[in-house]
This record gives structure tokens, sequence and C-alpha cells, in this order.
């Protein structure tokens, strides 16, 4: 178990905003490993993390468990599980720095265009049945493949399912349940890999009562908040997670180069 003052004093924000995030409130918690990283490595800090978000899918899932869409998931699990097989075998190919950049910008620009439609007063659109859900499967594949390269599976689930306009609470529910399914997916990978180690799951162990409480907290919040005004905070969520994402890419290439 990790015992440094100065972890606990950010990891105690980063789980909160984890917490919040399978609450409901989609997208913050992609900041929690890179606030942990300020203080361990990044791959002690996802091993970390990776935990904590198990034990909280079993809140956010048993809370929005009656409030799902069965088509979406049908669609997109079994494309995640491509995605975090192509993660896992590609790793050492693929500069996360890379995806992260990629991943953020297209989500900042997806964002804004929605934000920039609902403030004109545009008509929502209906989303037509597509003969071949083609779209639904890359964007399984991806959150699969970026999840397991770089912990940014949120903004490709988003940009699929957001346009599909589901009631907030079925929206919730069938990101907890996509998430809670896909963490069980990588951990082989992180198993494999060595990552659970005796000081990554003490520690994770000592902060899952904050992880607990905050994933409560978080469901007990959106479940206050009007729809409409709900989709608008997970618009501008994505905002700044994509912007996150690009810099963090950006800086992450950069560094390389020099």
């Amino acid at each position: 178990m990790l015992t440094d003052p100065f972890f606990y004093l950010v990891a105690i924000p980063a789980v909160i905003l984890l917490g919040l995030a399978k609450g409901g409130f989609s997208g913050m918690g992609v900041i929690a490993v890179p606030l942990m990283a300020l203080a361990i490595s990044p791959v002690l800090a996802a091993s970390i993390t990776l935990p904590i978000l198990i034990v909280q899918d079993v809140v956010s899932v048993s809370a929005f468990r009656k409030t799902w869409d069965k088509g979406v998931l049908l669609l997109m699990l079994p494309s995640a599980a491509i995605g975090i097989g192509l993660g896992y075998g590609l790793a050492a190919f693929v500069r996360p720095g890379a995806v992260e950049l990629a991943v953020g910008v297209i989500a900042v620009a997806f964002s804004l265009q929605r934000l920039w439609l609902d403030r004109a007063g545009a008509p929502v659109l209906e989303v037509r049945r597509e003969r071949i859900p083609w779209r639904g499967v890359l964007a399984g594949i991806t959150a699969g493949f970026t999840s397991q390269l770089a912990h940014a599976g949120g903004p490709p689930f988003q940009i699929y399912v957001l346009p599909k306009r589901l009631p907030r609470d079925v929206f919730v529910g069938t990101s907890a349940i996509f998430f809670a399914v896909v963490n069980w997916m990588k951990v082989p990978a992180y198993w494999a890999l060595g990552q659970f180690t005796p000081q990554a799951l003490g520690t994770a162990l000592v902060l899952l009562p904050l992880a607990i409480a905050s994933t409560w907290a978080g469901v007990w919040l959106v479940r206050r908040v009007p729809a409409e005004r709900f989709y608008q905070i997970v618009y501008g969520l994505l905002v700044v997670v994509g912007a996150k994402l690009a810099w963090e890419g950006a800086s992450a290439l950069a560094g390389g180069v020099s």
C-alpha cells in the first residue's frame, strides 16, 4: 500500500471524479489517472484505478439496472472486445499519444457542433436505423481500443450514443453496463502484464469507501438534473475531456519527437 501523503492529496479528488462519472456525469473520470500520475507512474495509477472502477461499476449498474438500451449493448460490446484485443496486441506498435490526440480532436469537434445546434434551436434529428450498423461497430471497436491503450473509451461511446437522445436514465444505465463489461474485459490483459501487484491492490482497497460514496453521490445528483440540462452538461464535459486528451496526446508526441 502507498503511504505518500502527496499521492492521497491527488488520489482523493481523482476518485471523487471517478465516482461522479460512474454516477452518470460521463467523462469526468478521464482525469483520474493523470491526476494520480502526478505522484506515481501512469502504469501504477492505471493499476490502482481499474479495481476501483470495477467496484464503482457495481454501484452504478445496480442503480440503473432497469434502464438500458439492449440494442446498443448487443452491438457495441462484441465490437469493444475486438478493440480491447487489438489494443493489447498492438500496444507495442501504437503510441497512446497519437490515440489521445485523434480521439480528443474528434470529441471536441463533435461536441461543439452539437452544442451549437442546440443553441441555435435546430430540431433534434431522428436517428435512422442503419441496415448495416457500421457506425456502432466502429464506435465499439474504437471505445475498446482507446480504453485499453489510453483509458479513453468514453468519447467514442458517447459520440455514437449521444445523438440517439435516449432518455437520461437509459443513457446512464447503458453507459454503466457497457463500461462495467469493458473493465472486466481488460482484467486478463492487466493480469498478464503483472500490474495487479499487492501495492496496487492494497492502495485501491484503502480508496474504495470513498469510491463507493462518491458514486452514490453522482447517482443522487444526476437524477435531480432535468433531462435536457443533463445532455448539455454531458456535451460540455465531452468538450473538456476531448481538449484534455488532445493536449496530452500532442504533448506526448512532441516530447517523443524532441
